[in-house]
Order: structure tokens, then sequence, then C-alpha cells
């Protein structure tokens, strides 16, 4: 299957990189989107780009690269939720949350997934370090919370009930605890 292959060629390309607050490895996060994308019963491309969404972002890895390895399926996806890193974090987490508005299903799945398991190890990591964590970020709490709370808004937007999967209301939950 592709996303067993997904898998690897992330975990090859994330090798040696570790979490921002902690000593895990990087690779641990794309691990769990992706494994939260096959608990839904996600479509195989959907679940390969949950592995994938951060390799082009954070390694050397292009679009392209991707395409040519996974299709133009999986390129998509991913393209879809990777931020310009030349523009400032205000500018990408506007653009991620104006996308998130009118994104097709798939891509507001892969985005959810990703933000809802950042959080889950941001709350973890807080019980830790304390405030400490917004040292590692180019933002801190109050911009997070600003992002955080523009997604949750716009995520709901153009899908019907029966397209909403439970992690959209976890991280809904998970945005009104963490950011009180």
């Amino acid at each position: 299957m592709k996303r067993n292959h997904a898998k690897a060629f992330a975990t090859k390309a994330h090798q040696g990189q570790v979490r921002k607050n902690s000593s895990e490895p990087y690779i641990t996060h794309p691990i769990r989107v992706g494994e939260r994308l096959e608990k839904e019963g996600c479509s195989d491309d959907l679940i390969s780009a949950g592995y994938l969404h951060d390799v082009v972002e954070d390694t050397n890895v292009s679009i392209k690269d991707i395409e040519q390895q996974f299709g133009k399926q999986v390129a998509d996806l991913v393209a879809s939720h990777t931020e310009d890193k030349s523009k400032s974090w205000w500018e990408r987490k506007k653009a991620t949350v104006d996308h998130l508005k009118d994104a097709p299903k798939e891509v507001k799945y892969l985005i959810i997934a990703d933000k809802l398991d950042n959080l889950l190890e941001l709350e973890k990591e807080h019980k830790v370090i304390g405030d400490d964590i917004w040292k590692n970020f180019n933002a801190g709490y109050s911009q997070q919370k600003w992002y955080n709370e523009e997604i949750a808004k716009q995520m709901y937007a153009h899908l019907s009930p029966q397209e909403i999967p439970p992690y959209f209301k976890e991280f809904e939950q998970a945005v009104k605890r963490f950011f009180k």
C-alpha cells in the first residue's frame, strides 16, 4: 500500500529531527496524523499525505519529489497544507485560515488531524514545562490562541454533518480547554 511507502519515506526524510519541546523524534507526529486518518477510514492517498504533510516544509524534499513517488493526488494534498516559509508567521497562519474555509473536505481532514495532534502534544508539554513552551515557537500564547480558534471556526465551513469526523469536535474541545 502507498501509505506504508509514505510512512517509510517520511521516517527517512525526518530522520534526526526532534519535536520543539522534547527529545521525541519528530516522525512521531506525522505517524500519529497518518494513523488518525487511517482510523477514520480515509483514502490511502489522504493517509499517505498525513505521513508526508511536513516533509516539504521541514526537509529538502520537494512537491515534485512527492508527486514522482506518490502521484499527483498525494502531492496536491501535501501542497495544500505546505506553508511558504519565506513569509512571516502571521502571513502563513492567515493563509492557512483563509484556505481552510473553502478547502475540499480531504484537505480539511488533513489540516485538522495535524492541528489536533499538535495541540494535544502542546497540552502534554505545557503540563511538564509550563509557559516556557512558548520560547520554542515563532508566536506566543495569544497568537497561538487566535490561530487555533480561527481554525476551529473555519473547519466546519461547507461540510455536511455526515462529513464531519469525530476528531473535529475533539479539536474544538481541545482549543477551548487549552486556550481558556
